[in-house]
């Protein structure tokens, strides 16, 4: 492979940057949800470490358990460790071990500062990450990768970060912690998309992959419209009608004839589109605490 990336940037590619908003959009939300200006910064920077840590175990572990299992030979995605053969499948999921013992020790460090059910809850996570793809019946496989994504990038993330700010849950960090779920799933669903036809052909049953690339086109506009109603909910208008505008370019995408290689931008966007929703409610949320 003369083109092959080095062996640095391999690593990077494979832990996928454009999915790390998923991690860390609803830390901040999260961190910022009741008082502003008197964060918990210890405890936000261990929520941080934390959700990115899984994150990117969880892309390393699928790069493994895929690779091994030979679904990443017909895919159009991001570079994979695994199925390039670049780096030995030992060395990929040893990887993936060590990000999940990262997101363990920062989760003991955070519940000892908290409340010791966060080991619970962060054990669950850890075991959604692995077997997603991995084990004999991975769940990713058959169609629950959203729910999945929803609850731990949603949910878990914002609510989560909240608590352990002032050790208090707002009513509205479960709806932003819906908006933050939706966003997710759009990226999930963005990457699915694209997949859609290397899935059907080897056997992988996502759900954009029962629906087939034209109608799961509409899961794509559900996610943007969790991600509107969550912020609406919550008391965000403007943040719900800026979501609609900044998802514009994927839904052209979405909606397009494309499909293959030619809808990896549509990941692009969705990150963007998260990204810029998470700062402007970031914006919103300090300057209402220092003006309101």
């Amino acid at each position: 492979m003369t083109d092959a990336p080095g062996p640095f940037r391999r690593w990077v590619l494979a832990a996928r940057p454009r999915t790390l908003p998923a991690a860390g959009v609803p830390v901040v939300v999260g961190s910022l949800l009741i008082r502003p200006l008197s964060v918990n910064w210890l405890n936000s920077v261990l929520c941080l470490l934390i959700a990115l840590s899984l994150q990117v175990a969880t892309n390393y572990a699928n790069d493994y358990s895929d690779g091994l299992r030979g679904t990443d030979e017909k895919r159009v995605g991001p570079f994979r460790l695994t199925a390039s053969r670049l780096v030995a499948a030992p060395s990929v999921r040893r990887a993936a071990y060590g990000g999940f013992a990262i997101a363990c020790v920062a989760g003991l460090v955070l519940a000892s500062r908290t409340t010791w059910w966060l080991v619970l809850i962060g054990a669950t996570a850890v075991l959604a990450g692995w077997f997603y793809t991995g084990g004999p019946r991975p769940y990713g496989y058959y169609g629950f990768g959203e729910l999945f994504v929803f609850v731990y990038f949603g949910l878990v993330a914002t609510v989560g970060t909240a608590y352990v700010q002032h050790l208090t849950i707002p009513s509205r960090a479960w709806w932003l912690g819906v908006a933050a779920g939706f966003m997710a799933c759009a990226l999930l669903e963005a990457n699915n998309l694209r997949d859609v036809d290397g899935d059907r052909a080897i056997g992988k049953k996502t759900l954009a992959a029962r629906l087939g690339r034209r109608r799961s086109s509409w899961l794509y506009v559900l996610c943007v419209a969790g991600v509107a109603i969550g912020a609406l909910v919550a008391g965000q208008l403007v943040v719900a009608f800026v979501a609609i505008l900044v998802y514009v370019p994927a839904l052209r995408y979405a909606f397009s004839a494309r499909s293959g290689r030619e809808l990896l931008p549509m990941l692009k966007y969705s990150a963007r589109a998260q990204l810029q929703i998470g700062a402007l409610l970031a914006v919103l949320l300090a300057a209402n605490a220092y003006w309101g």
